[in-house]
């Protein structure tokens, strides 16, 4: 099973141009489920007026469930544009059994709705309990996402369910790897948030040399900034089913590059392909 985290840079720079790189991307890489970040909803983009996902999903023959923001006033206010939603989004090859939404609380002065939505996605022979989200993203903010790992922990806790295949979450966490953030959702070297409930980073199972930067000063819209490379973008998998089922068998960077001469969004993409025992592809 081939899964994609990616963060779409909502409607900054080339929006319209990189809009065609975003689709470019996904159809190359075949994924059979994503989760998006900074996903764009309406706004006249000639997307029908739906959301970017929606869009996405029609294009490439999959199916889509988007949740906006609770509170999209401030990513508004820097495109200049009320009219423009922004959320997070779950594109399935599989049919969508449920759904659920979680606001990720935040003090006034840095609340602009960030969430994280689970989707259980029917693939043949069990379902998979599929999560993304998007943490905030000051530099001083790693204790208030200290609180919103807890809650996505007890999120995927409550919606897992008994099915064989171990829960996925995707995101832009907005944090390194050796955070207190990333250490505590992973439970694996401090106590869990949800007792016994631990996660592997999928880029544990990376090749040591890949690059790895997900926020990468290569890319033009990084280098603007003058950031320092950093991964912030995450695939992590609760413990593999019977037999193996979900274990991390490749993890690599996309989207690391221009598309007809333009970058798809300011972030690269994290791949992993899982064990998947019911289903066999031809890649």
């Amino acid at each position: 099973m081939r899964v994609v985290s990616w963060n779409l840079w909502w409607r900054f720079g080339p929006w319209e141009a990189r809009q065609k790189a975003i689709l470019t991307t996904l159809r190359d890489l075949r994924p059979d489920v994503v989760g998006l970040q900074e996903v764009w909803d309406g706004g006249g983009d000639g997307d029908g007026g739906g959301s970017l996902a929606d869009w996405l999903a029609g294009e490439l023959g999959l199916h889509a469930v988007y949740a906006p923001s609770h509170a999209p006033e401030r990513w508004q206010r820097r495109i200049g544009d009320p009219e423009v939603g922004i959320g997070i989004a779950v594109l399935s090859r599989w049919p969508v059994l449920e759904r659920a939404t979680l606001p990720l609380s935040a003090p006034a002065d840095l609340d602009d709705g960030r969430l994280a939505l689970y989707t259980r996605l029917a693939a043949p022979q069990y379902e998979v309990p599929f999560f993304t989200t998007h943490l905030t993203s000051v530099p001083h903010g790693s204790a208030v996402r200290m609180g919103q790992v807890t809650a996505l922990a007890e999120f995927v806790a409550a919606h897992r369910g008994d099915t064989a295949f171990p829960p996925v979450v995707t995101g832009d966490f907005n944090a390194f790897p050796d955070s207190d953030e990333i250490r505590l959702f992973g439970g694996q070297v401090t106590a869990p948030p949800v007792p016994g409930q631990t996660f592997y980073d999928a880029w544990q199972y990376a090749d040591p040399g890949a690059p790895w930067a997900t926020w990468d000063p290569a890319n033009p819209y990084v280098a603007q900034g003058g950031y320092p490379p950093a991964r912030v973008d995450y695939i992590h998998v609760g413990r593999p089913g019977p037999d193996g089922l979900g274990r991390v068998r490749a993890v690599r960077r996309a989207a690391d590059g221009p598309v007809d001469g333009v970058w798809p969004s300011d972030h690269t993409a994290v791949v992993a392909d899982l064990a998947d025992l019911a289903v066999q592809r031809g890649w």
